[in-house]
């Protein structure tokens, strides 16, 4: 009887220690994301390395639904809701990171535009939702957290042309993951997140692959197209997308968006040990001014959002927390 109470009590800090872990897990995945496009890109066109990721992470999805037996959706709005975020999050998100940086933009000016997403985020709620204005203290951890990225990625946003396509492009992917962001967290109720990746990578799937075979560059296939194209479906799509639906249905919009800053800093980080790239006082100044910044963005509102988890982590149902 004692036993079954402890194990009965035991779940549920378990369960807060994971979700509380997510956040976190997901800056170090989703980190990993510019450091696979060094690997990869020589060897691939950006499309038709997307298209290939996608459908082999659409084959390991299918089975683990399938032995898993993971509910699908019920409500034939959810799965058009899904599929728009799969062309915004995935499809224009990373089509238009990889095809910017094939076309020449350095990864850290990439990051730093994509890093403005918080202070859009952050403006779009504040000006359309009344229920929902930012306190100073947030608007001044979205700041400071900019300011921060500015600080890390400077000293990498040399040496590469920056061409109105490039540009344009990197804008792109900012406005998808921005707009992707904000319309699942309106639009896109709690589901199993193993089937709502699922679908939202057949969208992402659908729009990429004719984009994928008009491109000219053939894939080759070396060593390191395929390490990427490993991690890019094992860990980047199945790991950080599953983890950045999870925390999209768990927190406020802002709240997601400001974890973004810490994914340049670490970036870097991973750069330095990785490939010897170098760690200069200014970058690490500026990774300790993001930290900052992306405490104050959080604070108050991050352990109720994200703690507030159902039965279990795979599984969505539950609070939704605010409203974008």
């Amino acid at each position: 009887m004692l036993a079954s109470r402890d194990r009965a009590l035991e779940e549920p800090a378990r369960d807060r220690a994971l979700v509380g872990a997510m956040p976190w897990v997901f800056v170090l995945i989703w980190s990993t994301g510019f450091v696979v496009a060094r690997y990869g890109m020589p060897h691939a066109p950006p499309f038709g390395f997307l298209a290939w990721r996608y459908a082999l992470s659409l084959l390991a999805l299918g089975l683990w639904i399938a032995l898993a037996r993971a509910p699908w959706p019920r409500e034939r709005g959810q799965w058009a809701h899904l599929a728009a975020t799969g062309c915004l999050m995935h499809a224009g998100y990373l089509g238009g990171v990889w095809a910017a940086v094939k076309h020449g933009i350095p990864a850290g000016t990439v990051a730093l535009i994509v890093g403005l997403q918080p202070l859009l985020t952050a403006a779009w709620v504040s000006l359309t939702s009344p229920t929902h204005r930012l306190q100073w203290r947030q608007w001044l951890g979205l700041l400071l957290g900019l300011g921060g990225l500015v600080l890390v990625v400077w000293r990498r946003m040399q040496g590469g042309e920056v061409t109105s396509l490039n540009l344009g492009l990197s804008v792109a992917a900012l406005f998808s993951i921005t707009a992707g962001t904000l319309y699942q967290k309106r639009f896109v109720q709690p589901l199993d997140v193993r089937s709502a990746s699922f679908i939202q990578l057949c969208a992402a799937l659908l729009v990429s692959l004719p984009v994928a075979l008009m491109e000219t560059e053939p894939v080759r296939w070396h060593p390191q197209l395929l390490g990427a194209l490993a991690w890019s479906v094992g860990v980047l799509t199945l790991g950080g997308s599953s983890l950045l639906y999870l925390l999209i249905q768990r927190g406020a919009a802002t709240v997601v968006a400001s974890l973004m800053y810490l994914v340049p800093p670490c970036t870097a980080l991973l750069a330095w040990l990785l490939f010897n790239e170098v760690m200069t006082w200014t970058m690490a100044a500026g990774m300790a001014v993001t930290v900052m910044g992306v405490g104050l963005a959080v604070h108050g509102s991050h352990p109720k959002a994200l703690i507030s988890s159902p039965k279990h982590p795979l599984n969505a149902q539950g609070s939704r927390g605010e409203s974008a």
